[in-house]
């Protein structure tokens, strides 16, 4: 795909959503922190299900971790693998206890070190928490980067490196809640809703459906 389809991608994606943000609820970058990391192979509606009944009552690493795992279980039992998730989460809350003031770290090496947290954990962390132009590729980004064209790549370190190649500076915040949305609502998995799309005619994707 040649420069001037990316940029009127963007150019679009903007326009229809000038000022995307993640579906996770959380109101500050602890809870979304933890949001993400119960995220892994669950939905952003099942996490918020779950959220919305933990928060109330814990929402800093001292309240979360006084509930020990056990307790944190009851409130994320909704949610695929809540038993390692929980172990996790405590973990994590008793390391941002101990070295960081319980403060999250806007730290990309510090962030990995949590317990739960990959690459694309710190990415979402660094990016909507802290407003670093980082783009966390998930199984969407993933798919709708190499269906389009857009950024293809073999796995989802090659697609986020070419992302923050070919992706112009004002767009790398925000173009990762663009694909995501795009991904999880228009370019589907299984049947691409195409007809629906506002990029359809500059996409590359040779299969498109009607």
């Amino acid at each position: 795909m040649n420069k001037q389809k990316r940029l009127e991608i963007l150019t679009r994606l903007r326009a229809n959503n000038p000022h995307p943000t993640t579906e996770l609820n959380f109101s500050t970058s602890f809870e979304l922190l933890i949001a993400v990391i119960l995220s892994a192979q669950a939905t952003d509606v099942g996490v918020n299900k779950a959220t919305d009944k933990l928060y109330p009552v814990a929402n800093t690493p001292e309240t979360i971790f006084s509930l020990g795992v056990e307790g944190l279980k009851e409130y994320i039992k909704t949610i695929g693998l809540f038993n390692s998730k929980a172990k996790n989460v405590i973990e994590t809350c008793r390391i941002l206890i101990e070295k960081h003031d319980s403060i999250v770290p806007e730290n990309r090496e510090a962030l990995e070190a949590l317990p739960g947290v990959g690459r694309k954990t710190a990415n979402v962390v660094l990016n909507t928490a802290f407003g670093w132009p980082t783009i966390a590729v998930d199984t969407h980004i993933d798919r709708v980067s190499n269906r389009t064209k857009f950024a293809p790549g073999k796995n989802v370190i090659e697609v986020e490196n070419k992302l923050l190649k070919v992706v112009p500076a004002e767009f790398k915040v925000d173009v990762h809640h663009w694909l995501i949305l795009h991904g999880r609502y228009t370019c589907v998995a299984r049947k691409p809703r195409c007809g629906s799309c506002i990029i359809e005619d500059l996409c590359e994707f040779k299969d498109k459906t009607e």
